[in-house]
This record gives C-alpha cells, sequence and structure tokens, in this order.
C-alpha cells in the first residue's frame, strides 16, 4: 500500500496545491498559463532560459550539474557545455499538468453528481477504486476539495485528508494572511504547509 499524488482545488474548480510521492509516471510540466502561480515548482511551466554563458551561476569546479542543462557533467568541463556522453531526457506520453488535473477534477465532479441525484438521501462521494488506483475526496464547506491518489488496495483515506485540512491546512494557509485564499491568479505553495503535509503522509501507516 501506498500513496500516489495529492491535489488541492478551491471553489473557482482551480488546482491550487499539488504533491506527490510514489508516482510512477514521468510528470510533465503544465504549459503557459494552464496554471496558476504557486501551485508546485515539479509542475510550473517551464519557461526559456535567456542567460548568457557570462551569467551561469555555476561558478565552483565541485558543482558537477550543469546549470542550464541538467546533465552531470565532468569536473573542470565548461558547466554551459552538455556531455556528448549524456543521454538523452526520457521521452513521456503523459499528459500536461493542466490537463492531468482537469480530468481528475471532472472525475471528482461527475461522480459527485451522479451519486447526489441517483441516491434517495444526502450520500457523499468519499472515494472510487481501478484496477491501477484508488481516489478519495474529502470537500470542506467552504468549496475546497482534498483528493488524493493511492494504491487500490489501501482503505478510505478521507480522514487523512480531513485531517490535513484541519491540521496544516488551517495553520498554515488559513490563518496565513501571506496567502490569498480567494484568488484566481495565485495557488497556496507554501513551505511550511508543504513539509507538514509531507511528515505527516510518510507517518502514516499506509505509506511505504
Amino acid at each position: 500500500m501506498t500513496i500516489y499524488s495529492l491535489y488541492i482545488f478551491d471553489r473557482h474548480c482551480a488546482c491550487v496545491y499539488y504533491q506527490d510521492w510514489h508516482r510512477t509516471k514521468h510528470l510533465r510540466p503544465a504549459t503557459e498559463g494552464g496554471i496558476l502561480n504557486a501551485v508546485s515548482r515539479a509542475v510550473a511551466p517551464q519557461t526559456a532560459d535567456t542567460s548568457t554563458p557570462n551569467s551561469s551561476t555555476v561558478t565552483s569546479p565541485r558543482n558537477t550539474l550543469s546549470s542550464t542543462t541538467g546533465f552531470v557533467v565532468a569536473v573542470g568541463q565548461d558547466p554551459t557545455v552538455p556531455s556528448q556522453t549524456s543521454p538523452d531526457p526520457p521521452k513521456s506520453n503523459t499528459l500536461p499538468f493542466d490537463e492531468e488535473v482537469k480530468l481528475v477534477y471532472g472525475v471528482v465532479l461527475s461522480l459527485r453528481n451522479m451519486i447526489r441525484k441517483m441516491s434517495a438521501r444526502d450520500e457523499q462521494f468519499t472515494n472510487y477504486r481501478t484496477s491501477n488506483y484508488r481516489l478519495h475526496v474529502y470537500e470542506t464547506i467552504s468549496g475546497y476539495k482534498f483528493v488524493c491518489l493511492s494504491d487500490p488496495s489501501t482503505d478510505g483515506l478521507r480522514y487523512v485528508l480531513r485531517q490535513i485540512y484541519s491540521g496544516p491546512f488551517v495553520n498554515f494557509v488559513v490563518r496565513n494572511p501571506l496567502v490569498p485564499m480567494d484568488s484566481r491568479e495565485q495557488g497556496i505553495d507554501n513551505d511550511y504547509f508543504r513539509a507538514s503535509v509531507d511528515r505527516f503522509i510518510r507517518s502514516l501507516s499506509v505509506f511505504a
């Protein structure tokens, strides 16, 4: 059993936060303008590097990571020139992150509406399972939706999402005057919130 990823959507249907742990497929960054700012550094749109060789930040010969290519180069080699033996970056057939979150939110919204229309009682959509993953949902009164993807054999994690909301989210986002809570232009990638969520998820027995 394990936990793959966490998404948080606001009441405007926008993804304002993302974090993953055991993702197996290569994650493609979002397209320019596809997501809000400060959702996650891992999915931020890639921008063209306009720096010149003279402005390279690699100044120490011990630093073997090229600042412009990400390839490991030999000590003493010009960091602005990629190694001839460096392999090409792996190609991925996955969707860009902004397309992925649209699908995730669309599934949550569709299943929630279907359950509300077909159920005779006021039932809530909490999770569903496929052969590859299990999706868990917790929705707050203010309209925030916490969505988690986990191994299909994992039990319901709605209580985990509720604890993330009542603990780290309230402490480091709701009570933080520097974090916009109703913005269509800014996410909530707060360092303290991210670190707190990471510690909490890793402390769970289902995290492996």
